[in-house]
Parts: C-alpha cells; sequence; structure tokens
C-alpha cells in the first residue's frame, strides 16, 4: 500500500524483454535505504517487487499482465520514473490510499500553464471515468492527486509547483499515455451496494452495516 507522495524520481537502466514480458532495472538512491528484496515500490504508480538490488539499483519483473494494463511497455532506456515504498505504519498519509494495481491508462489531450499551476486534462474510457468525481482523488503515474474538472470524457488536474518539480509529470506532454489508479474506496463501495441498486436506500444501508460499515 502507497499514499502516492513520490519520494524521488529514479532512471531506468535497463530493460531485459522476453516475449511479453520484461525485467526492469531502476537506477535510484533514497528508495533502496530501508529496502530488501521482496519489498514493493511503486514505479509510475505500478506496485512492482524487488527481485534483486545493488547499492543504487533495483530490478523488478514486469509481467504479461502489466504490461497490458499500464504504460510500463512504453519505457526505455533512461526514462525517468515516479518511485516510493510501501508505507510503513509510521509513515504520514499525505496522499491518499494508493495500492499500486493500475486501473487502466488514459491518454494526456491538454496541457496548459496558469501562472504557477500546470494543468493537465486526461482522456479515458468510461469504466475509469465512473470512478473520478470533482474534488476526489485519483493517482497519476503513481502521484496522488485532487480531480478539478471532470466532463463526460476527460478529467483534468492542476499541479503545484512542489509536485512538479518532485515528479515526471512536469515532463508531460499531450499524447503522452499514462497510468490511471482509481479511489479504491469508490470501487469497494460500487461493489457492496451493486446488488442493491434497484433497492430503496434502507436495504443499502442495512447490507453495509452487516459488512461492518456504520
Amino acid at each position: 500500500m502507497f499514499t502516492g507522495i513520490v519520494e524521488e524520481v529514479g532512471r531506468v537502466k535497463g530493460l531485459y524483454r522476453g516475449a511479453r514480458s520484461f525485467t526492469l532495472e531502476v537506477e535510484a538512491h533514497r528508495v533502496l535505504e530501508d529496502t530488501q528484496v521482496g519489498d514493493s515500490i511503486a514505479t509510475n504508480g505500478v506496485c512492482l517487487t524487488v527481485t534483486s538490488m545493488t547499492s543504487h539499483s533495483f530490478t523488478a519483473d514486469v509481467m504479461p499482465e502489466t504490461v497490458n494494463r499500464t504504460a510500463l511497455g512504453q519505457l526505455t532506456t533512461g526514462s525517468p520514473v515516479n518511485l516510493e515504498r510501501a508505507l510503513s505504519l509510521q509513515t504520514r498519509l499525505g496522499g491518499h490510499i494508493v495500492s499500486g494495481h493500475i486501473d487502466g491508462t488514459g491518454r494526456i489531450t491538454d496541457r496548459r500553464q496558469d501562472d504557477t499551476a500546470l494543468w493537465l486534462t486526461i482522456t479515458c474510457n468510461s469504466s475509469l471515468l465512473r470512478y473520478i468525481i470533482e474534488k476526489g482523488s485519483v493517482t497519476l503515474q503513481g502521484v496522488s492527486l485532487t480531480v478539478a474538472r471532470v466532463d463526460e470524457t476527460s478529467f483534468a488536474v492542476s499541479l503545484i509547483p512542489h509536485t512538479q518539480a518532485a515528479t515526471t509529470l512536469h515532463n508531460a506532454q499531450v499524447g503522452d499515455l499514462i497510468n490511471i489508479e482509481n479511489d479504491v474506496i469508490a470501487k469497494y463501495v460500487e461493489k457492496l451496494v451493486g446488488p442493491f441498486q434497484n433497492n430503496n436506500a434502507k436495504d443499502i444501508y442495512s447490507h453495509m452495516a452487516q459488512c461492518g460499515f456504520k
């Protein structure tokens, strides 16, 4: 589990491709400080398991499902990537609850500067957009962001200068494919109330109470 607060920007050191999967080697520093083989590191928002490491890099296997569902397949040697270690019980939850399990990808369709803010508009399919609400949370490339606007086909976020400086999003350009993770709470709520969509509110609240929601 992660928070969406990027700890450092690493760089792809090597890509070792198989038929439908690949091994990724990432050069990093801060996220390696207390990391061991088997630990998780979110890489552009994708939860990856460290399979080997040195004092200045780690490797992780990227399976076909991950290649199909994320934008990691577009990485090349030298690509910058957002990195975050899994949170600990002592971690401040500065962003929101992030699983590192990407729901799909979107494409940047507009980029504009508004004084110190950088606005990005992302177009995605309806299966992703249904969980995105104005002033709600979304994770883009592993970065926890607040949704500023939503319409029928896209949503927009506004990046403060710190986020621009501390992540790879300042390099995002129109046409780029990016990883999207929806708010996990929205998905669980939909799963819980789905069987009762045609029932009244009393039945829904009763079912949620049985599931531990008060």
